[in-house]
């Protein structure tokens, strides 16, 4: 039997009971090796250290703003494109073919111009034939009114005859058949008065038919011609001369651009904020170009997958310039505040995740304060929720705490 190797495993077991179980111990030994000796202190030596050689703990240097409220006047910025004043496409309401040369888009229309002429064909004829219908109808109505008249005699006649039969009838000059003879020609010329007077109301309805085929062909001959509606451009060439045209067929499209609408979606945190008849100002994303108007309609349902609500505004577009489907930045007024102008890397958030700035107040202690975001531009971020004087730290913030003490170095002072 080898002795060596079990003198080694020994050896690494006690190695590894020591790291494992004494290594408070194992720590403690070294560490009194590596201390130098404690030179002996003289027990009659009263000296004590002076308050001047205790060293004052460093405090954290920060950049602070001095900011000023200042009057914002606040806007709903939303995004939104131009929109025609009307729109309107002009179809035909019957079947005909086109007749009149066509216009070009692009032309300026008025109202009631002449967009496409269709062929009356048979129409013409109808119409006169309707009229003379009409004629007809009217030329029997002082027939029918003689009918009246006459029925109306010969019932009063045959009264008269009755009157006399019943009162021979009473002295017992009269037979009895000759009383039924009066009375059945009472009788019979009262219905030839009914039938008189049914002959005139058909005359007269006859006529009311005659009028309504009269102007059911002159509708139709009117529908021959398709005017425009109002005034503006045409977004299409007009039908071509001899195509046909069927009910429903394009004729033309007439666009309004005078006025123009700027129509955009306000989120429904902001919508109580605008107003009917405020101004607002927009951006066509086309050549910066800058234009205003006044708010003529806010919705009063939301967009159920957005919930926006849509707003329109008016503006004067005399030089047909604007066009509609621009994109642009509208920016509508609204009540102003007092806001500070603050550098947007001067936001953080404190231990509840509240969004604010850290400020200093003249014992250069620092503070937390919340804001409110009003508006974000190029210079900076508009905020609420300060104070009219404020100073801001905006280099630092992330390094210190409320109640912390703090030396500062304002923006427009030299560093120490």
């Amino acid at each position: 039997m080898r002795i060596f190797p079990l003198l080694a495993a020994i050896a690494v077991s006690a190695l590894m009971y020591m790291a494992i179980f004494e290594r408070d111990a194992l720590l403690g030994l070294a560490q009194g090796a590596a201390q130098p000796p404690v030179p002996a202190v003289d027990a009659d030596r009263t000296d004590t250290a002076s308050p001047s050689d205790v060293a004052e703990p460093a405090r954290v240097k920060v950049v602070v703003q001095r900011s000023a409220a200042a009057p914002l006047a606040s806007a709903v910025i939303v995004r939104g494109q131009t929109t025609a004043a009307r729109q309107v496409a002009v179809k035909a309401e019957t079947s005909a073919v086109v007749v009149s040369a066509p216009l070009r888009k692009g032309a300026t229309v008025k109202a009631g111009d002449v967009l496409c002429e269709l062929d009356p064909g048979t129409r013409g004829a109808q119409q006169a034939e309707a009229q003379a219908r009409r004629n007809e109808a009217q030329s029997r109505v002082p027939e029918a009114q003689a009918r009246v008249a006459e029925a109306q005699a010969r019932l009063d006649e045959t009264l008269i005859k009755l009157n006399a039969a019943q009162k021979l009838g009473e002295g017992g000059f009269s037979s009895q058949t000759t009383l039924a003879t009066a009375e059945a020609a009472v009788a019979a010329a009262r219905a030839a008065l009914s039938s008189a007077e049914a002959g005139l109301n058909a005359a007269h309805s006859g006529i009311e038919a005659a009028e309504a085929a009269v102007a059911s062909t002159q509708a139709e001959i009117d529908r021959l011609t398709l005017t425009a509606p109002f005034e503006g451009l045409l977004e299409s060439d007009t039908a071509e001369l001899g195509s046909l045209l069927q009910t429903g067929s394009l004729c033309a499209q007439v666009i309004q651009l005078n006025p123009i609408k700027l129509v955009g979606f306000v989120p429904e945190t902001e919508v109580d904020r605008v107003s009917l008849g405020a101004q607002a100002q927009a951006r066509l994303a086309a050549g910066d170009r800058e234009i205003a108007g006044t708010v003529t309609f806010i919705s009063r349902a939301s967009d159920p997958t957005t919930r926006t609500f849509e707003v329109e505004i008016e503006v004067p577009n005399p030089d047909l310039s604007i066009r509609d489907g621009q994109t642009a930045e509208i920016a509508i007024a609204s009540a102003g505040v007092e806001a500070h102008l603050l550098p947007q890397s001067a936001l953080t958030l404190n231990d509840d995740g509240t969004l604010g700035v850290r400020l200093i107040d003249a014992a250069n202690t620092v503070s937390f304060a919340a804001v409110t975001l009003v508006r974000d531009t190029p210079e900076g971020i508009w905020v609420t929720g300060l104070p009219e004087q404020a100073d801001v730290i905006v280099l630092g913030q992330e390094y210190v705490t409320a109640g912390v003490t703090v030396t500062p170095t304002f923006r427009d002072e030299a560093p120490e």
